[in-house]
């Protein structure tokens, strides 16, 4: 579905992503974990067209979308969530989510129809649905990563990037993101998810891609990762168990 070839970006003199080639099947939650600064989220800002990168080609179902801005790329299928939440905060919930049944990849869409869409995503993420028509700007940082995970999903994507969906969370809500992430790839939502919560990714992914220092340094399984020593020794700092 997505395959990634020698990509590098360069911001000046500064390497934030050099020469990360690796692919990802229909169906897949496939993880990209490393340390802070590693280039994770300066990637998925590449694949989902916000970066233009410096070298290297991302094809995406036979497409060549490397050199396509955001909103094509959306139009082809790929959606992304952010690490700090975007939301407008003047508008309610369910016309947070218009904006991506609205704008998402559906050429022509009726505002009865987008309405629609939006409850339904709502609705499937788990949001309290007699909330949807407050402001948003009162809502907790739950409610808020759920709402842009719904405008996400209103925009129909064949893989989804989701960027730290467990960041401000605590144990039992990041639990209920294990299951929503499972619930999302078993609708047929392919995953390409950033975490540093390791219990996460070791839970939803079927295979894990490290970086450091903008370089791929392995790739595997959650088994196979969790005892990688370059791993351990660049990122983990100790074995886990997976």
């Amino acid at each position: 579905m997505l395959s990634i070839h020698g990509v590098s970006k360069h911001f000046g003199g500064i390497t934030a992503i050099k020469d990360v080639s690796f692919s990802i099947e229909q169906g897949e939650i496939v993880g990209l974990v490393g340390p802070n600064g590693a280039g994770k989220s300066t990637l998925l800002n590449v694949i989902s067209g916000i970066y233009l990168p410096s070298s290297g080609s991302i094809i995406f179902d036979g497409l060549d979308i490397t050199d396509m801005n955001p909103n094509k790329v959306c139009k082809h299928g790929i959606a992304k969530t952010f690490q700090l939440v975007h939301s407008f905060p003047e508008l309610t919930a369910i016309q947070n989510v218009l904006v991506g049944a609205v704008f998402g990849n559906s050429d022509k869409i009726g505002m009865v129809e987008a309405r629609e869409k939006a409850e339904r995503n709502l609705e499937f993420i788990g949001y309290p649905m007699n909330k949807m028509n407050y402001p948003v700007k009162n809502l907790t940082v739950v409610e808020l990563k759920r709402i842009q995970l719904a405008r996400a999903l209103a925009t129909e994507p064949k893989l989804l990037l989701l960027d730290e969906v467990t960041t401000g969370l605590n144990p039992k809500e990041s639990n209920e993101a294990i299951t929503l992430i499972q619930k999302i790839r078993e609708s047929g939502i392919t995953i390409l998810i950033v975490e540093h919560v390791m219990r996460v990714i070791m839970n939803v992914s079927d295979r894990i891609v490290v970086l450091h220092h903008g370089e791929k340094i392995a790739e595997g399984t959650p088994h196979e990762i969790a005892n990688d020593e370059k791993v351990i020794t660049s990122y983990l700092g100790k074995k886990i168990y997976a």
